[in-house]
């Protein structure tokens, strides 16, 4: 475990085996983080908040209370988790808070917002920029504002074509009820 002397790590926090927590990082002591992540600069962990195996979490990320990022997960830079869908300042909603699951080898691309309440499924593809309102299908690609699917990617994070082979392991996919599976 590699914590840099600016980052602050809580009481509590379960931080993984082979983890790096970078400059002015904050970890609070609820947090679960797993083995072999990277945690950039600035990037900030609330108190529940799971991280799985081998998950990169680029500079300027907040992964606010109920965010569950599952292994291998890349969050670009200055991507934004949500996790109230009415805020007000005025107005208490810690009650409130909506659960937002990534699923495993989902990658984020810089400057996506997601929308707290959804589920980004196995091996999507969030292309930068992006504003996800809604659930997305695993090995998705989903682009715009608000995001809308335009194709698929392999678990190789290759854009497939309409043969539905991964141009760099040769894998096989077929879509199964408006699902890609691996063939």
């Amino acid at each position: 475990m590699n914590i840099h002397e600016t980052a602050i790590v809580d009481d509590g926090a379960t931080i993984g085996d082979g983890t790096s927590v970078w400059h002015w990082a904050h970890v609070c002591g609820g947090a679960v983080i797993g083995k072999n992540c990277s945690l950039g600069q600035n990037v900030f962990v609330g108190n529940k908040v799971k991280i799985g195996n081998n998950v990169r979490i680029q500079n300027n990320v907040s992964v606010y209370d109920g965010v569950d990022l599952e292994d291998d997960v890349f969050c670009g830079p200055s991507m934004v988790f949500t996790n109230v869908i009415n805020p007000r300042a005025h107005v208490s909603r810690k009650d409130e808070y909506k659960n937002t699951v990534v699923r495993k080898g989902a990658s984020i691309g810089a400057n996506v917002t997601i929308i707290c309440g959804v589920t980004i499924g196995s091996y999507a593809l969030i292309g930068a920029g992006a504003v996800i309102t809604k659930d997305v299908k695993p090995y998705a690609v989903m682009t715009g504002v608000p995001a809308v699917q335009t194709g698929w990617v392999s678990a190789s994070g290759e854009i497939l074509g309409d043969d539905l082979v991964c141009p760099r392991t040769s894998e096989r996919y077929e879509i199964v009820e408006d699902q890609l599976v691996p063939a």
